[in-house]
């Protein structure tokens, strides 16, 4: 992200599937925490909505296996 942007990046709490989005500290500036029924539908919130941001510089993406129980 560009210096000083990262309030902004936060603020894309608002998509829809974005679960958690706050500021940090490190080498990050900012994280996000999206939740997808599928793969399509992860891509098009990371590379649509958020990588075309234009204060994103770059982005790192992990994906958690973990599927909580009913």
């Amino acid at each position: 992200m560009k210096p000083g942007t990262s309030e902004e990046i936060v603020q894309s709490r608002k998509i829809k599937g974005v679960t958690l989005a706050n500021s940090v500290l490190g080498r990050f500036d900012a994280i996000a925490v999206i939740e997808a029924d599928s793969s399509e539908q992860l891509t098009q919130i990371i590379y649509e909505m958020i990588e075309a941001h234009p204060n994103v510089v770059r982005t790192e993406t992990l994906l958690s296996m973990f599927i909580p129980s009913p």
